[in-house]
């Protein structure tokens, strides 16, 4: 490794030089601690008996070679400050760790596993014009075994179980939330202290690979939350690792997050070396097929504070990363957490763009959950918070999340936000979702969803999956399995969805009303879909059209399957031209909608160019 690049913040492969590496009988370990006046290694190879490690020239980096150590094995570094004291570190670069509360890095070996994916790898895309639809999930908590003292299944094991699922219900990307080491279950991952470690809860790193090996084989992609904002501060981990503030801001007005966390410091070369040196290795070393980063707004702007201005050396570190890894991985998604208005997030670095392929639109999220809380009434008088997303949306690539975070804390599950008593909000959960499909962006929803989950998540008890043996929450997950696959097959809902071309409004000005409707193309399909988030039934509701056309309807949130009311050849759609254009009627009943394919007037298939 250039340790002069390692410093300067170029580097992408630091895991490579540092961490504890397998050279035939013997491991070599390194460590990078500039402000220690000595390193020390201790483990189960040595009886945790102090061994004294080399200062490699003046650059801070120590290490050591040993003989006889086997993976698995605990280590740690006893780091002894130049101010003085001592304090037990676990191994930064470290790729794998004993469970909690157990501190200690654990050895094992890079490169052991034989992926069987080079097909998929080969053919992956990061899929601007094609589908994207992603189960977000707690790896801990979507099934457990009540015979285990956590319950907790192996990575390999739910691989079976979990691939099945994913199919069934229509998704085609699992995306994880974080899974490297972190000390408290609360966290879900998001404070880490093992950045290149992953959970030791549910296995070994190889058997992480299994599973996605398998995703893969299965046609699935595999995302992983990382988290290059801010570490766990337990004092064995990145804190003060040296006896200084090596990682973290030395002033505790930027250096804690809002989250009590140890912020990272971008600008430092060492840092951004450690960071994007991460990134790389979990897309290299198990072929994750792309990284969802956490909490962008908080390194754009000083604690996500617009008024306290951009935070210049780590917009520029994104840019950096995000233009080594595409060129690492021209084919892996990158996609930003970012609630802030900060310009050109996925646009590419060379443009002077963040570099990210996709970005979270927390804009539509909010709205569209406030606007569902609400009564009709309340509705009709805010009727534009559901046309505000596409006024703003061609200005980036937008990913729409519906994920843990709106389930947690108090704000309620999904359905369970919508107005209303438990028998109303069903119809209208199913419009929410025909609604968040039908709108252009890649979609993510969080597990249980498709179950209609009533409760809270929590991350110490598993999806209510005996839901399913009551007949509205089994029609619902039967609705949402349909949905996905009328996303997944009908190339209207996703092809050139990122070019205003695509979607044209149809009915969007209707003030004291609670009618939508809009009209997307693709290549070979062309759709409409039209919603009443009302309470009032619209019975010949009159959709204007821009061309002559005949529709059939391609599903409908109140048919009788998913639980609603209408027979399934229903509703009867008229066409016919008028005085105003064509017009197509059709009934709209209370807290509904429907999709519609448009063909052309002999019947034949109506392309989606949007010249047509």
């Amino acid at each position: 490794m250039d340790l002069h690049d390692f410093y300067t913040g170029r580097t992408f492969d630091a895991h490579r030089f540092f961490g504890a590496h397998f050279e035939g009988d013997f491991v070599t370990f390194r460590t990078y601690a500039p402000g220690a006046q000595a390193v020390e290694l201790i483990g189960e190879f040595n009886g945790w008996q102090d061994m004294p490690m080399a200062r490699e020239g003046q650059g801070g980096v120590f290490s050591c070679r040993i003989q006889g150590a086997k993976p698995g094995m605990l280590y740690k570094y006893k780091i002894r400050p130049a101010a003085g004291g001592e304090a037990d570190h676990c191994d930064p670069y470290g790729f794998w760790m004993e469970l909690r509360p157990g501190s200690a890095s654990a050895l094992w070996p890079l490169g052991g596993y034989r992926f069987t994916d080079e097909a998929w790898m080969a053919a992956r895309s990061r899929a601007f014009d094609a589908p994207v639809n992603i189960y977000e999930m707690h790896f801990g908590s979507w099934k457990k075994d009540e015979a285990r003292e956590n319950g907790w299944y192996r990575y390999d094991e739910i691989a079976d179980k979990l691939i099945a699922h994913v199919k069934e219900n229509g998704y085609n990307y699992i995306e994880f939330m974080p899974l490297s080491e972190h000390p408290a279950d609360c966290s879900w991952g998001y404070q880490n202290t093992g950045f290149f470690a992953p959970t030791s809860r549910y296995g070994t790193p190889d058997q992480l690979k299994e599973l996605i090996d398998k995703c893969h084989a299965a046609g699935i992609g595999v995302l992983l939350d990382f988290v290059p904002v801010h570490f766990a501060l337990d004092a064995y981990a990145l804190a003060n690792y040296d006896g200084t503030a090596l990682y973290e801001y030395p002033h505790s007005d930027v250096g804690v997050s809002e989250w009590g966390s140890c912020n990272f410091m971008h600008s430092r070369g060492e840092v951004c070396s450690f960071l994007q040196s991460a990134a790389h290795y979990w897309l290299e070393e198990f072929h994750f097929d792309g990284l969802r980063m956490d909490a962008i707004s908080r390194m754009i702007y000083w604690q996500g504070d617009p008024a306290r201005g951009v935070n210049g050396n780590a917009v520029s570190f994104l840019q950096t990363m995000n233009a080594g890894l595409r060129r690492l991985h021209p084919t892996a998604m990158l996609i930003a957490e970012d609630s802030t208005n900060f310009p050109k997030v996925t646009a590419p670095v060379e443009y002077g763009g963040l570099g990210f392929d996709y970005k979270w639109d927390l804009g539509w999220m909010n709205d569209t959950l406030d606007y569902f809380k609400k009564t009709p009434e309340e509705r009709r008088a805010q009727y534009h918070k559901l046309t505000f997303s596409m006024a703003y949306f061609p200005q980036e690539q937008y990913l729409l999340p519906l994920s843990h975070d709106e389930v947690v804390h108090g704000k309620a599950a999904i359905v369970q936000k919508m107005y209303g008593d438990y028998e109303q909000k069903f119809p209208q959960a199913r419009a929410l979702y025909l609604y968040m499909m039908a709108h252009p962006g890649k979609k993510l929803n969080f597990m249980g969803s498709e179950l209609g989950h009533m409760r809270e998540w929590d991350e110490a008890r598993e999806l209510d999956w005996m839901l399913l043996q009551y007949p509205i929450h089994d029609a619902f997950r039967h609705f949402t399995e349909e949905l996905n696959r009328l996303y997944l097959s009908n190339d209207a809902f996703w092809q050139g969805e990122y070019d205003p071309a695509h979607f044209q409004w149809l009915d969007c000005q209707a003030d004291g009303t609670c009618l939508y409707a809009f009209l997307r193309r693709g290549g070979t399909h062309t759709v409409a879909a039209a919603f009443n988030f009302g309470d009032t039934p619209a019975p010949s509701y009159r959709l204007h059209m821009p061309f002559a056309c005949r529709a059939r309807v391609l599903l409908h949130t109140e048919w009788k399957r998913f639980g609603g009311a209408l027979p399934e050849e229903t509703p009867a759609v008229r066409s016919r031209a008028a005085r105003e254009g064509h017009v197509l009627t059709f009934p709209l009943p209370a807290f509904s909608g429907l999709v519609l394919e448009l063909d052309a007037p002999d019947g034949s298939r109506m392309t989606g160019k949007p010249n047509q």
